[in-house]
């Protein structure tokens, strides 16, 4: 995705004044967040990569953009983003429509394509919600009674978090986020043709909902539900071992 990075040092800024002055600046939290982040990133934007290239789009491999490599994929502004509020985004994952050899239409091939990412958050949100249940059932006195085995435990729960925020927050439906290309997969022409035509406004949109509590009152509670219901389904299914 891209955007205008004056609006973003300054939205950056903002949020991390608002966390230093809230009492939510914690050096220890930033550390435990950073290894989630570099994850969440990577895995979202190589899901981007791979299921184009398997679409028939080939312009990602030429890339360098079929890697698990971090540095492939950050971007420095979505990164720093992603640890201290938990949404964010990382390096634009090209691709040409043109490419695509499957039988559907580009429109839909590019909804696929960015639906992936988000996919893949949600599927990372459920692996190490599993890890953090397995260690819990089956290594506690590791997990929970070694300093070792509760750094791990609460860069686990942060992990899901962030992977659960990161792909909220791209499922948003307002260009240039993920879910503004799901989205365009479902509407019509004048429909798609209108949103094409007021992408700055769209922006403008988004500036605004970023700066303002409104952000908070549409993420933040999609955020909680989908992790409670992650923790949920998995700590039911480990609750069969006690």
């Amino acid at each position: 995705m891209f955007f205008d990075t004056r609006y973003l040092y300054i939205i950056l800024a903002i949020i991390v004044i608002i966390s230093i002055f809230s009492g939510g600046f914690s050096i220890l939290s930033l550390l435990l967040t950073i290894p989630g982040v570099l994850i969440a990133l990577t895995f979202h934007e190589f899901a981007h990569a791979f299921t184009a290239y398997k679409l028939g789009d080939d312009t990602p491999k030429y890339q360098g953009r079929l890697s698990l490599n971090p540095f492939s994929h950050l971007d420095p502004i979505g990164a720093i983003m992603l640890v201290f509020a938990h949404i964010g985004w990382g390096k634009p994952v090209e691709i040409n429509p043109n490419n695509f050899t499957r039988k559907i239409s580009a429109r839909t091939a590019e909804a696929i394509v960015a639906f992936a990412g988000p996919l893949m958050n949600f599927i990372l949100a459920f692996v190490f919600a599993i890890i953090f249940y397995a260690l819990q059932t089956f290594a506690p006195s590791f997990s929970m009674a070694t300093e070792v085995g509760m750094i791990i435990m609460t860069m686990l729960q942060y992990t899901v978090l962030v992977n659960v925020g990161l792909g909220v927050f791209n499922l948003i439906p307002l260009p240039p986020l993920d879910g503004s290309k799901v989205l365009m997969a479902f509407l019509s022409y004048n429909a798609k043709r209108w949103f094409e035509e007021h992408t700055q406004l769209f922006y403008i949109i988004f500036l605004i909902i970023w700066i303002t509590p409104i952000s908070s009152m549409i993420i933040s509670p999609a955020i909680s539900a989908i992790t409670s219901g992650i923790d949920s389904a998995v700590g039911g299914i480990f609750g069969m071992f006690n």
